[in-house]
């Protein structure tokens, strides 16, 4: 069984159990910090987002909240200059390969990068990157859930979220800007095997995955 133990985040003193990754211990004490691919009970989480660091003291370099465990202790920053360029950038990669249509999307006011915007001072259509548009096909052919790949952030919540919970039909295909979550042989999810549970729309944080009305 974990001890508890006592570390500081952001000046503020807080108790947590001993391993527990930073990201939630900050969570759980009412301190943002920016997340996307991260699931609280993901044990191994794969930090592919780039958007969790902080700063360590005692570290040579900021390092992802989502990986790092708590220890007796230790004194963490969730902004500094070196994590707020970090976090800046990570950010700004995502949100050019993101449509943004707020208005009509399904999460609009309940989307991560909303919130992440919001907390950061960080703008939804930063000017430092171009705009890469794929222009994806949405595929639209399932019952009860919707894909449009064109929003998709490549966190992975949703491969995750199928396996544990539908029919485990989703996975990634291809690398770097070709990278997309598919289905076995790109087929479209009507034909897919998908049983309609709905845990990837649930799941997606963007409004990449979307269940139907």
């Amino acid at each position: 069984m974990s001890e508890k133990i006592t570390i500081t985040i952001d000046g503020k003193t807080i108790e947590t159990m001993a391993g527990h990754k930073i990201l939630w211990a900050a969570m759980d004490s009412g301190i943002y910090i920016p997340h996307l691919c991260s699931a609280r009970d993901n044990h191994s989480p794969s930090a592919s987002c780039r958007l969790c660091f902080v700063e360590i003291e005692g570290y040579a370099r900021p390092v992802t909240s989502c990986t790092e465990g708590a220890a007796e202790g230790m004194v963490i920053s969730t902004r500094s200059q070196r994590v707020d360029r970090l976090v800046r950038t990570g950010f700004e990669m995502i949100i050019s390969n993101h449509r943004i249509e707020c208005r009509s999307c399904p999460r609009n006011r309940s989307c991560s990068l909303q919130q992440i915007a919001k907390e950061r001072g960080l703008k939804l259509k930063p000017a430092r990157l171009e705009k890469l548009n794929r222009n994806l096909p949405v595929d639209d052919s399932a019952q009860k859930v919707a894909h449009d790949p064109n929003k998709c952030v490549l966190c992975g919540l949703c491969v995750r979220a199928c396996k544990e919970k539908g029919a485990g039909i989703l996975g990634f295909s291809h690398r770097g800007f070709d990278r997309v979550i598919t289905t076995f042989l790109g087929a479209p999810l009507g034909e897919s095997g998908c049983d309609g549970c709905a845990a990837c729309a649930s799941a997606c944080p963007v409004g990449s995955m979307t269940a139907k009305q």
